[in-house]
């Protein structure tokens, strides 16, 4: 079917919504095949597309079909598990947001209005989140109590328990509860994390949570530039499909754990080299680059020492990501970001000397702290702040699906039984 006739198919005048044997298939969780056989059997009615190129089915009547069998779970191409979603799509270099390019939706709204969409489908202009009193006060005594060379992965994972600890609501997975629960969550993390200064600004409730994070990750106040930029981030990173502290996040919501527990699940993940905390690389490897006049010398170090040169390429692109682009076009607006947004084009075009790798979130991430005087973990920071909203996102999800459902089978190579009892 051409994209002109699943569209036509799907009109409002149409009868209803329409769905193609591609999207039958895959809401079912069958291959093609079996939604023909569905047909046959009486169980599916079908009607020729307009133009008469395929088949398409009633989405109400699919559904009643998912209810009386239950779905289930495709499995990909490349054998890897598959988890049905209706949150992020990734596809031909871009994501949207349930269908909305995300890239646009971050550069006109706001990150608690993009949150709103993503959880709610609905968009609510102006919106803004406000932590209770109890929560931000247990939070900050929590991670008050650290050590001071924690890191900000570390202050947030106790802030969450503390928090969690201070909710006596949180074991309600109502959709209603788990909405209201993380509202406040998130402001709260933002509220327990310590200012760079030292000194507790003056912030208010109309504030966005852009402009309450940012003293928390620079000393010097942010022009309205900067702080889009800042805002931009948070909205970009609020979900990417099933990265792999989501999919940390989606295996607790299926054993039916509290949010609280959902999102500590997913910053346990986030904090690894290879997720949350990549921008901190790429971040010093700009400094360095700054530092030594030139690009060059920085990547053949990275390349000598057998190490990736970070914020480049991204598996699920082949292209530029469309995150970093976003903010790059941001970034380009700040006068002082100038030299790091110049030493990360120069990095990129160093490396496609010999391997043709494009920018990342994270380099752009880099850019940012980089040029706004952040310190190196900033970069996790915004990332765990924002990754929040979609591991509630996906949580819902999951409240919804079979509980404990994502128990896969061990495949085993140990030592084949009996074995003789072992002695000492």
């Amino acid at each position: 079917m051409t994209e002109r006739s699943e569209a036509d198919a799907q009109r409002p005048d149409a009868g209803g919504q329409r769905l193609t044997t591609r999207e039958t298939a895959e809401r079912l969780g069958v291959k093609p095949e079996t939604v023909y056989a569905y047909v046959s059997r009486g169980q599916l009615s079908s009607s020729r597309a307009p133009g008469g190129r395929g088949s398409t089915f009633d989405a109400a009547e699919v559904d009643a079909l998912v209810r009386r069998n239950g779905r289930r779970e495709p499995s990909s191409a490349q054998g890897e598990p598959a988890v049905r979603t209706g949150i992020t799509l990734i596809a031909d270099d871009r994501y949207y947001f349930r269908g909305v390019d995300a890239t646009e939706l971050a550069a006109r709204y706001s990150y608690e209005e993009v949150a709103e969409w993503l959880w709610t489908g609905e968009l609510r202009p102006g919106i803004r989140f406000t932590a209770p009193e109890q929560a931000v006060v247990a939070a900050r005594r929590a991670v008050g109590a650290l050590p001071v060379h924690c890191g900000s992965t570390d202050r947030l994972r106790v802030a969450v328990v503390a928090a969690a600890a201070a909710d006596p609501l949180r074991f309600d997975l109502s959709r209603d509860a788990v909405l209201g629960g993380a509202r406040s969550l998130i402001p709260a993390l933002v509220a327990a994390l310590p200012t760079v200064s030292g000194e507790e600004g003056r912030l208010s409730a109309s504030d966005s949570l852009a402009r309450q994070l940012w003293p928390k990750l620079a000393a010097r106040q942010p022009d309205d530039p900067s702080l889009s930029a800042l805002n931009t981030a948070l909205a970009l990173l609020i979900d990417h499909d099933l990265a792999a502290s989501t999919l940390a996040a989606r295996v607790a919501a299926s054993a039916r754990a509290h949010p609280y527990a959902v999102v500590s699940a997913g910053l346990g993940v986030l904090e690894g080299p290879l997720h949350g905390a990549a921008s901190g690389l790429a971040h010093r490897m700009l400094a360095e680059v700054l530092e030594r006049g030139g690009a060059a010398p920085v990547v053949a170090d990275h390349l000598r020492a057998g190490r990736r040169v970070p914020g480049l390429g991204h598996r699920l692109y082949t292209g530029e990501d469309p995150r970093a682009r976003t903010l790059f076009g941001l970034l380009a607006r700040i006068p002082q970001a100038g030299p790091a947004l110049a030493a990360a084009r120069e990095v990129v075009a160093t490396t496609a000397r010999d391997t043709p790798l494009h920018a990342n979130v994270d380099l752009a991430l880099a850019v940012l702290s980089v040029a706004s005087g952040m310190p190196a973990e900033a970069g996790e920071t915004i990332f765990a702040i924002s990754r929040t909203a979609g591991w509630i996102a996906h949580a819902l999800e999951e409240y919804g699906e079979r509980p404990l459902r994502m128990r896969p089978s061990g495949h085993y190579t140990g030592p084949r039984p009996p074995q003789p009892l072992p002695y000492p």
